[in-house]
């Protein structure tokens, strides 16, 4: 009965995970481009504000992980750092949700270990088996020839979300490095209950002088559309949720199936997306994302075998 258990709480953090993946993806694209909130800034910064209180009501209230305190001053500009690239990581990917349809957007965000292998051997001079490398190759093939494929190109959307892909691996290896030390480290929970409030604090300023008449025009929509208020916090929330429950099914499951879950988890968003938004996609587009995606796969594949 307890193995019954187990496997339906597992089940029930993936299809947590999942929803809360590809439902804040899809509401992103809604609010930015179908209902004209077009302010990436400050919804970014309602997220990192969802993240702050619930990640404070989750670990100090409900002790879901024990809290770990920071120790020292350098410790804490660490984090600082991670969290403005982690800024510029999610303002990026949600600039480029207005210019791209979700399933290119998708594409692009799959180079994600192309520039993580390139930001680690940049940094830490750390060198992969050459077979690994190669599997890189149909990675960065498959979105240049889904970018050709692509009806709905736009030029500063895809700098926009490669940029945003580049910034989340070169997080992921800044991490490594900075908290290295054992003293230092930090599980994912805790790291965003820090990282949660210098992100608001640093997308404040940006948000009131990059996007001047925010407030006035959220303001306006509220009063246009009596479900506004209520997508932007469901909206913050599921923003969260998707970082718990990536905490949660890492912590429950192997890396290898999280790795082919994540795989799985993309090409879900990109047909849903489809559905739901009905933007046109073309043979090579298609055949484009399923290059990246096999090279994805056999990259994880090869860094697992060949360590």
């Amino acid at each position: 009965m307890s193995s019954k258990k187990q496997a339906l709480f597992i089940s029930f953090l993936i299809i947590l995970w999942y929803s809360s993946n590809i439902g804040v993806l899809l509401l992103n694209k809604f609010l930015l481009s179908n209902y004209g909130f077009r302010f990436p800034i400050f919804l970014t910064m309602c997220h990192m504000s969802a993240c702050s209180i619930l990640s404070y009501i989750s670990i100090v209230f409900l002790k879901i992980v024990p809290l770990q305190m920071i120790k020292s001053r350098s410790q804490l500009v660490k984090i600082a750092t991670l969290s403005v690239v982690f800024c510029a990581s999610v303002v990026g990917g949600n600039i480029s949700l207005r210019y791209l349809a979700v399933s290119f957007n998708q594409a692009v965000g799959a180079t994600t270990p192309f520039f993580t292998a390139l930001f680690a051997y940049l940094a830490t001079f750390k060198r992969e088996a050459w077979i690994t490398y190669a599997a890189l190759v149909p990675v960065v093939t498959g979105v240049v020839i889904a970018s050709g494929g692509e009806p709905g190109f736009h030029l500063f959307g895809f700098i926009m979300c490669i940029s945003a892909t580049a910034a989340r691996a070169f997080k992921s290896v800044l991490q490594g490095i900075l908290l290295s030390n054992e003293g230092e480290k930090l599980n994912s929970m805790n790291l965003m209950l820090y990282m949660s409030p210098i992100a608001v604090l640093v997308l404040l300023p940006a948000a009131l002088i990059m996007e001047p008449n925010v407030l006035d025009v959220t303001l306006d929509l509220g009063k246009q559309h009596k479900f506004m208020w209520l997508l932007l916090l469901v909206n913050s929330v599921m923003a969260y949720s998707a970082n718990l429950s990536n905490f949660l099914v890492t912590k429950h499951t192997s890396a290898l199936t999280l790795q082919v879950l994540g795989n799985a988890k993309g090409a879900v968003a990109v047909v849903i997306s489809i559905l739901i938004f009905r933007n046109p996609v073309t043979a090579i587009g298609i055949g484009g994302y399923t290059i990246t995606v096999i090279g994805v796969i056999a990259y994880g594949e090869a860094k697992r075998r060949f360590r």
